[in-house]
């Protein structure tokens, strides 16, 4: 049996392997460099232990076996492209009303204890939203605006959910899942910024739901976006939209978050992060190396930051590491200096005319709860959902309790535009 003194010894190895990818990752850019290995060796160390007891080839077997086992992010739709303002093409899928196919459960195990869960519940969600939609007029299309460094699939259980029930709409993000690398940033005439996002939307929305009430979903930057489409485009809110969802989302002071970081560590994180994800950034292609050879260590971080439990399903935090891994680091770098200076306080009144939804994991350490009940002061007639022992990626860690929050939040939204069309008559 290992000794504590081996295993220490071991672990500070693993660490330092770990940083030595990253530092050369950075070599070219100076102290941000330093930083890089810094960071990387101190988080490190929290992933050390699993290295030491799991070996690598048993790592990437699991993996394997947890990718074919969970089917998420396996939806797919018709397609579509809107075309945004610098002529980037923004991917879109629609799932019409339809008595579409279920979703695949597979065999036992954790994952597939949560699908067939989610196939029991859509059942009685159909019912509710079959009653509560009628067919006396227009039910509204479902929106759904995905977070920073993820993609449409991240609402894989809302999807399954609403499938087929509900006219709903999936798209990616400029430069995330299937839509183009953006256009403004390609040729560095326009940097990323919430406001850019938000016509980014409105493109989309002129594209897929061209005429009709909306219901908008947006989660973390997403949300971020559904704001900023209320902030330039008042007037179109105020005619064609419903209903509004924002989860784990902030409306401004993103530059105050701790990270769940001791204070001058969270100083130090929103002094050096610009400068170190754009020299990331000019070295994508050793970053991408870099990130690959560090996989167990990524996932480790992933999990703490994404979700409010350790006992989350291996199969679901799994999924989410496929998805931010998806993302690449020069991407990461082009969106990352947006949020610092994200402000919509202000613009969210555009939405205190219609049913609303806010909810958050109360352990979320990259949009803090704090801030969703911010957004629910601006909103007063808001539902303000908090979901103890819920991080950041709540849509994937509590899918039935949030699937069943956005069919009350379609219902009440239906409801509401009869009676408004009714008054106008």
């Amino acid at each position: 049996m290992t000794d504590g003194t081996e295993v220490a010894a071991q672990a500070v190895e693993t660490a330092a392997e770990a940083a030595g990818n990253w530092a050369k990752a950075g070599r070219q850019a100076g102290f941000a460099g330093l930083a890089i290995g810094v960071v990387a060796a101190g988080a490190a160390a929290g992933v050390a232990i699993e290295r030491l007891t799991v070996g690598r080839g048993m790592r990437r077997r699991a993996r394997l076996a947890l990718d074919a086992e969970g089917p998420y992010g396996t939806l797919r739709g018709t397609s579509g492209a809107a075309v945004a303002e610098d002529g980037t093409e923004l991917y879109y899928e629609v799932d019409e009303v339809t008595d579409g196919p279920a979703v695949r459960a597979p065999k036992g195990g954790r994952a597939g204890k949560e699908v067939r869960a989610v196939q029991e519940a859509r059942g009685g969600l159909h019912k509710r939203l079959t009653a509560a939609l009628g067919r006396r007029s227009p039910a509204p299309t479902v929106v759904f605006s995905h977070g920073y460094c993820l993609g449409q699939d991240s609402w894989h259980f809302q999807r399954a959910a609403l499938r087929g029930a509900v006219r709903t709409v999936h798209w990616d993000q400029r430069s995330h899942g299937r839509s183009a690398r953006g256009h403004g940033q390609i040729d560095g005439t326009e940097p990323v910024t919430i406001d850019l996002l938000g016509r980014d939307l409105k493109a989309v929305l002129d594209a897929a739901v061209p005429e009709g009430p909306i219901v908008l979903v947006g989660h973390s930057m997403g949300g971020m976006t559904v704001m900023a489409l209320a902030d330039q485009f008042p007037e179109y809110v105020a005619e064609r939209v419903v209903g509004v969802a924002l989860i784990g989302t902030s409306a401004g002071r993103l530059s105050e978050v701790g990270f769940g970081l001791p204070s001058m560590g969270s100083k130090a994180f929103h002094w050096l992060a610009p400068g170190v994800l754009k020299a990331m950034g000019r070295q994508s292609e050793i970053v991408e190396r870099g990130r690959r050879a560090t996989a167990d260590l990524f996932a480790g971080l992933i999990k703490r930051y994404s979700f409010g439990t350790q006992d989350v399903d291996p199969a679901i935090a799994r999924f989410g590491e496929r998805l931010i891994e998806a993302t690449p680091i020069d991407v990461v770098a082009e969106f990352f200096p947006a949020f610092a200076v994200h402000d919509k306080t202000e613009a969210l009144v555009a939405y205190d005319a219609v049913p609303a939804l806010v909810l958050a994991g109360e352990e979320d350490l990259i949009t803090p709860a704090e801030h969703s009940r911010t957004i629910a002061e601006v909103l007063p007639d808001a539902e303000l959902v908090c979901v103890p022992d819920a991080g950041h990626l709540v849509m994937l860690e509590r899918p039935e309790l949030v699937n069943d929050h956005l069919v009350g939040l379609v219902e009440r939204a239906s409801a509401a535009a009869r009676r408004s069309r009714t008054a106008r008559a």
